[in-house]
Formats: structure tokens, C-alpha cells, sequence
């Protein structure tokens, strides 16, 4: 494993005159830009919500405020795990970085099993769109936009789980790329599978009335992608030598950190202006 003791110098990373790491320093700017975007989002919802036209379905008969809690609760854990993973690898525990960086994935990965599940009864139950009501409109377009940034944090996370098998120089790193792009594919197969399976099986217990066992039977394509695809995951994640991830790497999972802390506190926002206020 590459991994140095002692003093670490800004996680090998040039710092700028701020004497904030260049990484850091970029991931700063670019979460300030997207806290602006969210704020715009955010306010756009609550402005219609205070002044909402007439027509417009009651968030009350609409909203699950039990499921969003859970869901709610998963992301925190989540970046509870985050945190984890970036005190493991300042301190060079590769094997603990692995997991908790594993963990992380799963957490987001069943948040978003819960909000497909959740748009899918919106749509297809609650007859709320994107485009039949204002309600709709910036409810569809608020939390869609922060799924697709948990959905892009899912695949980073991934790619640096990934990352940290890369084997050492001069050990088999040629044939690396291949099975690189290989361990992701059944990640992302895996994954897809996983939130289908969550997402369809919530439908059918629901909105059937059937038991969990019978929800089951209804998803076992996409269970068995997933279990097959955890077998194989098992295979990659095995022990092959010394590998190319370590300490000096520090910076990109911390910059990484930054990114998922920030989609989880904007949630957390989220989740107040647009689901806890509709009830208080």
C-alpha cells in the first residue's frame, strides 16, 4: 500500500496562496456556484407554495413524510461514512477506507431507490408531473436536480472505491485499465439492479398490499443482477499486493467529502422547506 508516516504537506497537493490545497480550493468554488443554483431552486418552490395558483394539488395528499424521514436519515448516515472514509485514509488505513467508502455507496444508493419509489407513486398514484401543476413543476424539478447530483456523488464514489485497487508500479498496472473498467461496469449493473429492486418492491408492497416475500418474487431479475453482481464484486475486492492508493491520495477522497457533505446539508434544507413545513 502507498502510504507515508509522519508530517503529510498538504496531502501531496500544491497549495495556493490561501494556503488551501488546489483541489480543495476548486471543490470550494464549485460548491458555492452550486449553493447558489439551489437557492434560486429552493426559493422558486417556496415563492409558489406561499402564492400557489388555483388547481393546484395539496402537498398533504401528495407528500410521504415517513418514507422522506427514512430516506432522510440514510443520507445523514451516509455522511457520517464519509467522514469515516477521509479520517481513514489520512491516516493510511486503506482496508477501512474501502469500507466505508462501500458503505457510503450503499447508503446512496437506497436513497435513491426511495426517491424513485417516491416519483413513481407521484406520478402514477398522486397524478402529480412535471408539467400538470406548479406544484409539480419545482417539486420535480428541485429534488430531481439534487437525485442526479446524490446519482453523480454514487458514481465518484464508486470510481474512487475502484481507484484504490489500482495495483503499485511494476505490479501487473499495464492490465489494470481493463479490469478497472470491468469492476465498474458490475458496480453500476449491480447498483442500477440494487435501486430498481428497492424502489419496485417499496411499489408493490405499498400500493398491492402484498407482503415483503411476495414483493420479492415480483423483483427477482434484478435481486439475482444483484446478488450475482456482489459475488463478483467479492472476486475484485480480493487481496492481490501492494497498490497505488494511500496517504498521497488524502486530497481527492477529502475534496470527494466536501462534495457529499454538501449534497446532504442541501437535503437536509430541502427536506425542511419542502416536506416539514407542509406539516408544521
Amino acid at each position: 500500500m502507498s502510504s507515508h508516516a509522519g508530517t503529510i504537506d498538504h496531502h501531496h497537493d500544491p497549495s495556493t496562496s490561501t494556503g488551501i490545497p488546489n483541489k480543495k480550493l476548486l471543490m470550494w468554488a464549485f460548491l458555492a456556484s452550486d449553493c447558489m443554483f439551489f437557492g434560486s431552486l429552493i426559493a422558486t418552490h417556496l415563492i409558489y407554495r406561499l402564492h400557489p395558483p388555483a388547481g393546484n394539488p395539496s402537498p398533504k395528499e401528495v407528500f410521504a413524510p415517513a418514507l422522506t424521514s427514512f430516506s432522510t436519515f440514510i443520507l445523514l448516515m451516509s455522511s457520517l461514512m464519509m467522514a469515516l472514509a477521509v479520517n481513514a485514509i489520512q491516516k493510511g488505513n486503506l482496508k477501512s477506507t474501502r469500507r466505508s467508502l462501500l458503505v457510503t455507496i450503499i447508503f446512496g444508493s437506497i436513497f435513491l431507490g426511495c426517491q424513485v419509489y417516491e416519483f413513481t407513486e407521484f406520478v402514477e398514484v398522486k397524478h402529480m408531473t412535471l408539467s400538470n401543476s406548479i406544484l409539480g413543476t419545482t417539486f420535480f424539478t428541485l429534488t430531481g436536480t439534487h437525485g442526479t447530483h446524490v446519482a453523480i456523488g454514487v458514481l465518484w464514489l464508486t470510481l474512487m472505491y475502484v481507484r484504490s485497487f489500482k495495483p503499485a508500479a511494476g505490479t501487473g498496472t499495464a492490465s489494470w485499465l481493463a479490469t478497472g473498467i470491468a469492476h465498474v461496469a458490475v458496480f453500476a449493473a449491480t447498483i442500477v439492479s440494487s435501486i430498481l429492486a428497492i424502489a419496485h418492491g417499496a411499489e408493490h408492497v405499498v400500493t398491492g398490499g402484498e407482503t415483503i416475500g411476495a414483493a420479492i418474487g415480483h423483483e427477482v431479475v434484478p435481486i439475482a443482477i444483484a446478488v450475482v453482481g456482489l459475488v463478483i464484486l467479492r472476486w475484485f475486492a480480493r487481496d492481490r499486493g501492494p497498490v497505488d492508493f494511500g496517504v498521497v491520495n488524502a486530497i481527492d477522497v477529502e475534496s470527494m467529502g466536501l462534495y457529499w457533505h454538501f449534497v446532504d446539508i442541501v437535503w437536509i434544507v430541502i427536506f425542511t422547506a419542502v416536506y416539514l413545513l407542509e406539516f408544521l
